[in-house]
């Protein structure tokens, strides 16, 4: 558990670093939020805003995209990962909302969730983008850094969202998210992290620098 002065440095920090958290995804209302979200699973921001722009161009909303061919719509997303099971997921998910939610799509948790193509964590994201409630989503960079930060120490998913979440007061859950996220792109990789040039080595348990 980390102490609160350390848990301020490292806000602070993170803040000099990323000064503007927020989602890379490329959207303009909820439709174009909800169908980049799905889309984002296993595969990067900057794939998906590669492809949703065509996407949008044939499919602006849920009406035409719950009506959408499933081979045209596969043609246009087959840059993104499991795009064939993605595309049933998207016709589904429009669908839903035009039948279930008079094509709005739902405002909580529960709603979201019962959409394809919609787990915990996306609907998560959804909810945080949205700032409908407090949420701290867990993606593979959320997940990794977290635990080298020694933020948390579950090798489970859920487990690493409780906590890392006891830890920070909701308000900051969201920024704190985002700022993990873009740690794990830029400096914290996967296979190669980059100890030597983070400003947080000396923070950090695991970095290889302290060692240098």
């Amino acid at each position: 558990m980390w102490s609160e002065t350390k848990k301020q440095e490292l806000l602070r920090r993170f803040g000099k670093l990323y000064p503007d958290p927020k989602s890379e995804l490329t959207f303009s209302n909820d439709f174009e939020l909800v169908v980049s979200v799905i889309l984002s699973a296993q595969c990067t921001d900057k794939k998906v805003n590669e492809v949703t722009p065509s996407l949008f161009r044939a499919y602006p909303n849920f009406k035409r995209l719950s009506e959408a061919e499933i081979a045209e719509l596969e043609k246009i997303i087959r840059p993104i990962n499991y795009y064939r099971t993605k595309a049933r997921n998207l016709i589904r998910m429009a669908q839903s909302v035009r039948e279930e939610f008079r094509g709005k799509l739902p405002q909580t948790r529960e709603g979201l969730s019962s959409l394809h193509g919609i787990g915990r964590k996306t609907a998560s994201v959804i909810l945080s983008e949205k700032n409908i409630e407090p949420a701290f989503p867990v993606d593979t960079h959320v997940f990794r850094v977290s635990r080298r930060l020694k933020l948390a120490r579950s090798k489970v998913r859920d487990k690493v969202e409780e906590q890392v979440k006891k830890q920070f007061e909701p308000p900051r859950w969201r920024e704190l998210h985002h700022w993990l996220i873009f740690h794990g792109r830029r400096i914290c990789k996967a296979q190669r992290p980059l100890c030597e040039e983070c400003a947080l080595s000396d923070l950090c348990a695991s970095s290889t620098s302290k060692n240098s």
